[in-house]
């Protein structure tokens, strides 16, 4: 059967550099960091002391007070970035076919806060098993397409990706597959996460995963520089609207680009580190460019899963020049992970809308905060250091992996 074009036709971000699509293209060119001292709790004992945090959002200020007390922070993020992807989309909700629309959300870890708060609400009472009625409801990970169906009349294909910090890329994936298929007309898909928590920083930072550099938290987040320590926990959200090309044609609908292909693969190698090699990560770049038949050649623009760890950003600039080869070098490399931190489950949509937003504008955002050279890392590499560069981005890549292995990788394409 001949697959379905598939477009992007609406976007909606969340972010700690900006709580809008604008706000957050705008901090990304400029090279703003989000990274800044924890304000949700106490940090005195922590290992890490900063984050980063939405900035001045609340929540009622777009949910009804009564809605949003149901719903942990990831599910409210979720609903305020889906509904401004849905506006930017200009779908008209009243004459679509809602049976052929569908939502396809991925998250990490979902309501680790209410979790966290309902276990130890629990430990410092009688025994009793008092638990709020919305406890499992607000907790699991699926609620948060469940919620955006629920409030526009959805009915299509609705759940959750879990595959940690790949979730929101392999959401992008199934979704692209099913209007590809033909099941669905439009998929909001993307992904939220609100890990920071004492349960979240906590556990990472057992882990050893995440920077200490609590003297200089803008510049903590520094991937492919010699100093790097570890990420910069994030949290937010990024939706996107896929539409069949024909739909979207019918409709009139503004085009940002169309979705070529995505790859999926796993490292099985290690828990939490990537394999030195990039074994896994060059197949997924492979099988990515593979399934929307492109050559290499064809990518100019990399936007890398560069989380700012010792070993996963080598591996992954190791795995780029044996996908690429000696094209590598004419490839604008970045990680905007340095200005957002990285959103876990939420991190494949924010960056696929920076790689998609790049092509519209035809600028690359830096990868901020470099200051030492890396010995490991080939300096003919174009990494978009502390500078957005101009560049006509025709094709572009994402890539985003997950503890336990898992790796996802999308490709756009400008509209001709």
């Amino acid at each position: 059967m001949e697959l379905k074009r598939v477009v992007v036709t609406g976007l909606g971000a969340l972010t700690p550099i900006g709580n809008t699509i604008p706000e957050y293209w705008e901090a990304l060119v400029s090279g703003k960091s989000g990274a800044a001292p924890i304000t949700y709790f106490d940090t005195e004992k922590f290992k890490t002391k900063f984050a980063c945090e939405l900035k001045n959002f609340e929540a009622t200020d777009f949910l009804d007070r009564k809605e949003a007390r149901k719903m942990d922070r990831f599910t409210q993020y979720a609903m305020v970035a889906s509904d401004e992807a849905i506006a930017d989309s200009k779908l008209d909700l009243e004459f679509i076919n809602k049976l052929r629309v569908g939502v396809i959300w991925g998250a990490g870890i979902g309501g680790l806060e209410t979790f966290q708060d309902e276990v130890l609400n629990f430990a410092a009472g009688d025994g009793t098993p008092r638990f709020n009625p919305f406890f499992i409801p607000k907790m699991i990970a699926d609620i948060a397409p469940g919620n955006i169906s629920i409030k526009h009349g959805f009915m299509g294909p609705n759940y959750t990706t879990v595959s940690a910090c790949a979730s929101s890329a392999n959401a992008m994936i199934d979704a692209l597959n099913y209007i590809r298929l033909g099941h669905c007309d439009v998929i909001v898909t993307g992904g939220s996460e609100a890990a920071v928590t004492i349960a979240g920083m906590g556990g990472f930072n057992a882990m050893h995963a995440l920077s200490t550099r609590n003297e200089s938290p803008e510049t903590a987040s520094r991937p492919f520089d010699a100093t790097r320590d570890g990420f910069v926990l994030g949290e937010g959200a990024g939706a996107i609207i896929l539409e069949d090309y024909e739909h979207a044609k019918a409709r009139g609908a503004k085009i940002y680009a169309e979705v070529l292909g995505g790859g999926m693969s796993s490292d099985a190698y290690h828990m939490t580190a990537p394999h030195p090699e990039g074994i896994g990560v060059i197949a997924v770049m492979r099988n990515c460019l593979e399934n929307a038949n492109l050559k290499p050649e064809d990518v100019d623009h990399i936007n890398t899963h560069g989380t700012s760890t010792p070993l996963g950003d080598v591996a992954e600039l190791k795995a780029i020049k044996q996908v690429f080869g000696s094209h590598a070098k004419n490839i604008n490399i970045n990680s905007t992970k340095s200005m957002t931190g990285h959103l876990l489950g939420a991190a494949g949509a924010i960056e696929a809308i920076a790689s998609i937003l790049a092509m519209e504008y035809g600028i690359v955002p830096p990868t901020i905060n470099h200051e030492v050279v890396d010995e490991n890392i080939d300096s003919e590499l174009n990494l978009t250091l502390n500078k957005a560069q101009k560049r006509d981005v025709k094709v572009a890549m994402s890539n985003t992996f997950g503890f336990g292995g898992h790796n996802a990788c999308v490709l756009f394409k400008k509209l001709d």
